[in-house]
């Protein structure tokens, strides 16, 4: 970032969603606010201040403050972003703020994903499927590095829920997996410790609800603040996908 967007600071304009659906006499409307800008500020360091200096009650969540638990996803200036990592520079004086679209509304710009998440997880049951029983004794399997590294980056995810409230068919369509629950499939189709079938992951990823509702926007991948591989994890759905279908028609012909 350049010296002259942090020595220019300015006066910034926030524009605010407030709406507590716990209360009767609550209706969705937007405040507006004017902070002076400092070095660095970060849109959670400037929600922050607004909420210590001028509104108590403004609601928003946060954790880490450093890009790791999700916390703070929300639309600002219509697009989906962290607070934490968002920095004012980037930014120009007037600025919107929104809550997560697809999400139940908590309060302001407060959204739930817990619930969506856990759902999600549910539906395309997000463990170890192991059918032999185990056994404490067994020599423990090594797995390659490279489907390790491959793992490993479906588990990079922090669950924030940008890359669904970005999604137009999530927008939609409510059961639609999304780009979080399509990478959440990946992550166990490709762990050689799961030992669901083919036609097991063809019932969970086939379908509208799955990989093929996907419209190939990828807004998603534009705006993931940890940059997952999503285009990758769509193609290799798509192959496995289609590979199984193939799988199921071949043991159809040969049982008639």
């Amino acid at each position: 970032m350049s010296d002259e967007k942090q020595t220019a600071l300015r006066r910034l304009r926030f524009e605010v969603f407030r709406f507590n659906p716990e209360d009767e006499h609550s209706a969705p409307h937007t405040d507006v606010f004017e902070i002076d800008e400092t070095p660095f500020m970060s849109l959670y360091i400037a929600l922050s201040q607004i909420r210590e200096t001028l509104d108590p009650g403004l609601q928003f969540d946060f954790a880490c403050r450093s890009a790791t638990c999700g916390s703070c996803g929300m639309m600002v200036n219509g697009r989906p972003a962290l607070a934490c990592r968002t920095l004012t520079a980037d930014l120009p004086e007037d600025i919107q703020l929104y809550p997560l679209p697809t999400f139940k509304l908590i309060g302001d710009l407060s959204v739930d994903t817990g619930t969506w998440f856990r759902e999600m997880a549910e539906r395309t049951e997000s463990w170890i499927h192991e059918r032999m029983p185990f056994d404490p004794d067994a020599t423990e399997e090594r797995m390659s590095d490279d489907i390790a590294a491959a793992i490993y980056e479906g588990d990079r995810c922090i669950e924030c829920g940008c890359c669904v409230a970005s999604c137009g068919i999530a927008n939609l369509d409510g059961e639609f997996l999304a780009a979080a629950g399509l990478n959440r499939i990946a992550r166990f189709m490709m762990d050689p410790r799961d030992q669901r079938s083919e036609a097991d992951w063809f019932e969970v990823v086939a379908g509208d609800q799955g990989v093929f509702g996907c419209v190939g926007m990828m807004a998603c991948a534009d705006v993931c603040p940890k940059e997952l591989p999503l285009l990758e994890v769509y193609a290799y759905l798509r192959r496995r996908t289609l590979g199984a279908r193939f799988v199921a028609k071949s043991d159809k012909r040969n049982t008639a």
